[in-house]
């Protein structure tokens, strides 16, 4: 397995992680414990030495996953968790007037104190900020992180879905190993401002949803229906109309994927992993098939001709529906 540094940090970690929370959380009822932590194994021996997890995906119940499948391999491993959810509520179903952010100081330190039991290890490799809360500075929220670094409970600091000025706030305070924001074919927006400041900053990118939360493997069309316990049931890009018209990108996949004798997955995957050298793309799976599907995308290298060959052909297609509805959207980029 290749690997690769996240920004200046010094954080070296597999070229691919894994996406651990629909293992738990969010795609349908959680999944066999059992097979979940045979899985997780089973990555390790495949070289996957960064896996993703928070509190919130449960909540508890995936840090607790994580913790006793990895236990006994911690030494082989890169554990990244978040703080910074309320989890007493759905942060996938807003409720008016409650606040489902959390990120005071003191707050930070308990689930800090709670991740570390639950992960079963006396340090968190990576602690994101899981979303900005307006109602603490984010001076005080990486002075917490800080302290927690100092105190030697937590390794690097990270933000998830944070805007150009909060990274930069956030950096001045404590230096910034990772953001984990989406990005994929279908979520480009980083690439206006998120990427050039994160270069010049030198803080590596960890896509989350790299497979369009699995719209762009290619296995989903008009009529793909989802169960009520999944999210994307609730997400505009993933109704029937949304679906047939965003089937155009898994099309351009598909033809590149033919040339490269490889999956739409796996070349979406190479397409982020080409962008930067500091780019770690996270894709969750629950299927040992998938795992090795998307561990082939590492060994698959695209030329300048066809990065910008699917460029050009991307930029043809316009992407429909909100990946968000508008109050979760209102969450990110602040």
């Amino acid at each position: 397995m290749k690997k690769r540094i996240l920004g200046k940090s010094g954080l070296e970690v597999s070229a691919l992680g894994l996406g651990c929370m629909g293992m738990s959380f969010s795609y349908g009822p959680p999944k066999d414990k059992e097979e979940m932590v045979k899985l997780l194994r089973t990555a390790v021996e495949r070289g996957i030495t960064f896996y993703d997890t928070a509190e919130v995906y449960g909540p508890f119940t995936n840090e607790e996953l994580v913790g006793e499948a990895l236990a006994p391999l911690r030494d082989k491993v890169v554990i990244a968790t978040k703080f910074g959810f309320n989890t007493e509520f759905d942060p996938r179903d807003p409720k008016e007037g409650v606040s489902m952010l959390n990120s005071r100081p003191d707050h930070i330190k308990e689930v800090a104190e709670a991740s570390l039991k639950r992960l079963k290890t006396d340090v968190i490799d990576l602690f994101y900020q899981h979303r900005v809360d307006p109602d603490v500075p984010i001076e005080e929220v990486a002075g917490a992180v800080k302290d927690l670094i100092q105190e030697g409970k937590v390794k690097h600091f990270g933000l998830s879905e944070a805007g150009v000025q909060t990274i930069r706030r956030a950096h001045a305070v404590q230096p910034v190993t990772a953001l984990q924001s989406e990005y994929s074919l279908w979520w480009r927006r980083p690439e206006e401002v998120v990427l050039p400041a994160l270069e010049e900053l030198g803080i590596g990118l960890v896509p989350y949803s790299p497979l369009g939360k699995g719209f762009l493997t290619g296995k989903m069309d008009a009529k793909t229906t989802f169960d009520s316990t999944d999210f994307r049931s609730k997400l505009p890009r993933f109704t029937p109309e949304a679906l047939k018209a965003n089937q155009a990108l898994v099309d351009l996949l598909g033809r590149i994927a033919e040339q490269k004798n490889a999956t739409p997955a796996q070349i979406a995957l190479a397409w982020l992993s080409a962008r930067k050298p500091w780019i770690v793309p996270i894709p969750g799976t629950t299927k040992l098939h998938r795992l090795d599907e998307n561990i082939g995308a590492v060994a698959i290298e695209l030329t300048s001709e066809d990065l910008r060959e699917i460029d050009d052909a991307a930029a043809k297609i316009p992407v429909q529906g909100d990946r968000y509805p508008e109050k979760l959207e209102q969450l990110t980029g602040r």
